[in-house]
């Protein structure tokens, strides 16, 4: 088993302690013991979390935010150089471990599965670790949103095995040693790191020479880009190499998805048994992901039908065609989606639950970086809405790019046929889709910034 808390890490200060993978990290750290202390720039419901676990969160970064007795600060790629809170451990000369180190600290001594891919790492992390759980396994996780059930995105479990999400963008996930990898997918993105196809394939090539031997790599037998780095890595021969999808070569072959309304079922094709089970959220590519997590559970000697029934337990996560609510027969959902093909995909799903109704989105582009090289295929995936409302870039860690703006997703989307207006007021989004929605229509809130927060907004103006 693990130890209680990693050396050095007794004391450790998170900076930018709110964030998704940062928060996961500090949980574990705590619910293990460690007196742990970071920085956010806002109050949120996580930073709200933190604290009930004893962590102490400060709001704003400033260098006395840094306790005398810290024994290391923990950041992500996102956080800068200037960082008063770095510049301050850097003169004291306490050591600075990347989120990925911290991370790759806590799975020492269990089992890991790194789930990884240019999208669908979160909904797949969190079906598996929903199911472990309702089997009593007691696994570990971290992952980069709440689960509808524990509530959390994070857990230091009783069990060995450990799930976490293994993020590509920053070639983080070349820290893990994992005995069972899942791949979903290979595509291009993370434009501010990886330049071609090429290099995308080198570092996942890098991330599979990280499985443990004897481990397992669960890849799609679907997704073009998965295939070929399939290919690249098949001559490793100390790995299992498990496929999963619709091909007829799939080791786990898909046979059909059947949608059930905001669900749907999976029946699948399994050393040659046949198995169906029920996966609690719409979409093709959601029962995918939910069989690269039996085939992971099964790599590590759980039972196929044992996996089935408990993945019937996940009910979602935060953001991943979450149901917000309803008002006035307008239901509000929120999607994370924020690649082209996850737009898709989104949209696909939801459109085959609608049952005719119409959708409608609102969408906010991320990254001045990926709408610069996305920006087109962004609009096209828009001409699956009935009518969609484009917000300005969001731009995270990343400044303006000279000539990169909402209008190259509003240009394509018109030339497809789309239907999109502009808004850059987000503080008029409830009212503008008040005045569109009408009783049965789908509202999508689309996006990986802070459009999620305008679901509660839309429904509170739907009411009234």
């Amino acid at each position: 088993m693990a130890p209680a808390v990693p050396t050095t890490m007794d004391r450790p200060h998170f900076i930018g302690i709110g964030g998704a993978g940062m928060s996961g990290i500090a949980k574990i750290l705590a619910q293990r013991g460690a007196a742990v202390a970071g920085s956010d720039a806002k109050e949120s419901a996580t930073a709200a979390a933190l604290r009930e676990l004893g962590v102490t969160v400060h709001i704003g970064h400033a260098a006395e935010h840094l306790a005398a007795d810290a024994t290391c600060v923990v950041v992500s790629s996102a956080i800068r150089a200037d960082n008063p809170e770095l510049a301050a451990a850097a003169e004291r000369g306490i050591p600075v471990v990347h989120r990925s180190d911290a991370l790759a600290r806590l799975m020492d001594g269990l089992r890991p599965i790194a789930v990884a891919g240019t999208h669908g790492k979160t909904t797949t992390t969190s079906m598996l670790a929903v199911s472990l759980d309702a089997l009593g396994l007691g696994p570990s996780y971290a992952i980069g949103g709440d689960l509808d059930g524990p509530g959390t995105n994070a857990l230091h479990g009783s069990g060995d095995i450990f799930v976490a999400e293994a993020d590509e963008s920053d070639r983080s996930f070349h820290k893990y040693a994992p005995e069972v990898a899942i791949i979903l997918n290979v595509e291009l993105d993370h434009h501010a790191n990886y330049a071609s196809m090429d290099e995308i394939y080198e570092s996942f090539e890098t991330f599979v020479g990280r499985v443990r031997p004897g481990g397992t790599l669960v890849v799609s037998a679907d997704q073009a880009g998965a295939r070929e780095l399939t290919e690249r890595v098949s001559g490793r021969h100390d790995i299992e190499i498990v496929t999963y999808g619709t091909a007829e070569d799939a080791d786990v072959r898909v046979l059909k998805v059947t949608p059930r309304g905001l669900a749907s079922e999976v029946t699948i094709l399994l050393n040659g048994k046949m198995l169906t089970f029920a996966v609690s959220v719409p979409g093709s590519h959601y029962a995918h992901n939910a069989v690269a997590a039996l085939a992971a559970g099964v790599a590590l000697g759980i039972p196929a039908h044992n996996l089935a029934s408990a993945l019937g337990k996940f009910t979602g996560v935060g953001r991943r065609l979450q149901l917000k609510g309803e008002a006035n027969g307008v239901q509000v959902i929120d999607s994370y989606a924020h690649h082209p093909t996850e737009m898709t995909a989104d949209l696909e799903a939801i459109r085959g639950a609608a049952a005719g109704s119409r959708v409608l989105v609102v969408f906010q582009p991320h990254l001045f970086s990926r709408t610069q090289e996305l920006g087109t295929e962004m609009g096209q995936s828009l001409t699956l809405a009935d009518a969609s409302v484009v917000l300005d870039i969001y731009p995270a860690r990343e400044d303006p790019i000279p000539g990169i703006t909402s209008a190259l997703i509003i240009d394509a989307a018109e030339k497809a046929g789309a239907d999109v207006r502009a808004e850059h007021d987000m503080a008029a989004i409830p009212d503008v889709i008040a005045g569109m929605a009408r009783p049965g229509d789908l509202v999508l809130t689309m996006g990986a910034g802070d459009v999620t927060d305008l679901g509660p907004k839309i429904l509170a103006r739907l009411k009234n």
